[in-house]
């Protein structure tokens, strides 16, 4: 007997939390399945927090940071990064959730749901086109950095405990690593 999934669409899933099928759950659609989202432990929580705090102020009004906001992809995904750092739109984002060609760069904090956030959401949003996706490894302290989406796969991935990183999409701004580590 073969098994076979289904996947669900945007549209669906839009439907399923309009009717509220989803409420009181933590899960996000991603290439079809809708997913549990893993529970933000202490550090998580603090980091994310503290971090969108302080891109906030660096950036100002260049961008807006979003904290555990949906993103809409056009590969059935809608996931719900820890930071997303996109352009203001105002009450555009009434209609809609960003989209790849609103998102300057996304974070995940990441303990239990690592290996996830490093393969998994990476080729998702690489496939899309997001041009930059940090992940903070809070196991290591790590911030490993992807960029140049190609083909469904980053090809640059680089890892930083320490000094400082200058995003593509502003690259006068100096940002601190232990910042966004927390460390």
């Amino acid at each position: 007997m073969t098994l076979t999934s289904v996947k669900w669409t945007l549209d669906d899933y839009h439907r399923m939390i309009a009717a509220g099928i989803l409420d009181d759950r933590r899960v996000e659609l991603l290439k079809g399945e809708i997913v549990e989202m893993a529970m933000e432990g202490e550090p998580h929580a603090y980091g994310s927090s503290e971090a969108g705090e302080y891109l906030a102020d660096l950036i100002g009004d260049r961008a807006k940071v979003r904290q555990s906001h949906p993103i809409t992809l056009p590969n059935d995904s809608e996931p719900e990064p820890d930071i997303a750092v996109v352009q203001r739109l105002g009450r555009e984002y009434r209609s809609h959730h960003p989209y790849p060609e609103n998102i300057f760069w996304l974070i995940e904090y990441a303990e239990s749901s690592l290996a996830k956030d490093l393969e998994v959401k990476s080729k998702i949003y690489a496939e899309v086109g997001i041009p930059e996706y940090w992940v903070v490894n809070l196991k290591e302290l790590q911030l490993v950095v992807f960029r140049e989406p190609q083909n469904g796969e980053y090809t640059s991935k680089t890892i930083y405990t320490s000094g400082t990183i200058q995003p593509i999409a502003f690259p006068d701004l100096i940002i601190a690593i232990d910042a966004i580590l927390n460390a």
